[in-house]
């Protein structure tokens, strides 16, 4: 079993880099204007200081560069930092139905950016609904983190009860900063409760990449700490984990990385939640394959559910959150029917 598992690590994550490669070209390549996969790479490449010799139409480049690469760019970035996020998150909780989003770290984000919006906070230039996302999350997150445990131990209810709870103060917060906003601030404030990768430009790609990639290259290096955390506090303990300092750590890295996806795509529900247990199934519970893998496939899954929000009701655009809570609802319903048998119930 263990062999087994050893190859299916590496063929998924195999898997993966194919699967993002072809979510690249998909949504990069299907719109209003639908453009070859070779002209594509073409592009690509040319910007790499490439010549593939293809011809590609200034009209073509233009569609691509100005607008679906970088959106196609900003998919990956958020699928991959929520992703990861969401199973740093079961890791530290040791909680399969912990998600940024369930337990108030999405909504805690979004506070922070609108209220950035409504008060009119720019000191920070281009990072600042970044920081005051981060902000938001920071809060959001310690606050579920110390109010769910109880005698060392993080419960599966007081954790979906507080995560609950967090949300309903987030929301009220919202719904008043946007009671005090203006028409236009209104409008941008919609956008981080319905989510979209539709504000996507190099430059908001480039003003979050820092943060979420920061997290996403840095969570997977305690996988080994994550995986003996699973035995328990006190035995990861013996074993030399410094679990306390490990929480602190990675619940910042959560917060900054997903205070960063919401800054620039709003709040995206259940990519945390889905990703990590489908790559559970498919190769086992080691976080050395779950991490990597998980922003592998995040990336993809935000990517392919980005061109289904464009193109099912064209032309209309269809929030990509509606696109991820219609998936991710039902997964959820079936995860917490199957926890709870696994727990013979919470009563």
């Amino acid at each position: 079993m263990r062999a087994l598992r050893l190859v299916r690590g590496p063929l998924l994550l195999g898997g993966l880099v194919v699967a993002v490669v072809a979510s690249v070209l998909l949504g990069a390549g299907i719109g209003a204007v639908d453009i070859p996969a070779r002209q594509v790479i073409a592009v690509i490449a040319g910007k790499l200081g490439l010549d593939l010799g293809i011809t590609v139409s200034p009209e073509n480049e233009a569609i691509l560069w100005a607008i679906r690469l970088p959106r196609v760019a900003l998919g990956l970035l958020v699928g991959a930092g929520l992703a990861v996020a969401g199973a740093t998150l079961q890791g530290i909780f040791r909680n399969p139905l912990a998600d940024p989003g369930l337990i108030g770290v999405s909504s805690g984000a979004s506070l922070g950016a609108v209220g950035a919006i409504v008060l009119g906070l720019s000191g920070l230039g281009a990072a600042t609904l970044p920081v005051a996302a981060f902000a938001g999350a920071l809060v959001a997150t310690f606050a579920v983190y110390a109010l769910a445990r109880f005698e060392g131990r993080t419960e599966v209810v007081t954790l979906l009860l507080t995560g609950l709870a967090v949300n309903a103060i987030a929301g009220a917060g919202i719904g008043y900063l946007v009671f005090q906003a203006t028409d236009s601030e209104i409008r941008d404030a919609v956008f981080w409760t319905l989510g979209s990768l539709g504000g996507a430009t190099w430059t908001v790609v480039l003003s979050a990449a820092p943060f979420v990639l920061l997290g996403v290259f840095l969570m997977p290096a305690f996988a080994r700490e994550l995986n003996l955390l699973i035995l328990g506090e006190r035995e990861a303990a013996h074993l030399g984990v410094a679990t306390e300092r490990l929480r602190v750590v990675l619940i910042a890295l959560v917060a900054l990385t997903t205070g960063a996806a919401v800054a620039v795509a709003g709040t995206i529900g259940f990519i945390g939640l889905i990703v990590p247990h489908l790559v559970r199934l498919a190769a086992g519970p080691d976080n050395r394959i779950v991490l990597p893998a998980s922003a592998l496939a995040g990336a993809a899954l935000l990517v392919f559910a980005d061109l289904l929000a464009r193109t099912a009701a064209a032309p209309a655009e269809l929030p990509i959150g509606v696109i991820t809570s219609l998936i991710g609802g039902p997964f959820f319903l079936w995860l917490l029917h199957r926890t709870r048998r696994a727990h013979g119930g919470w009563g």
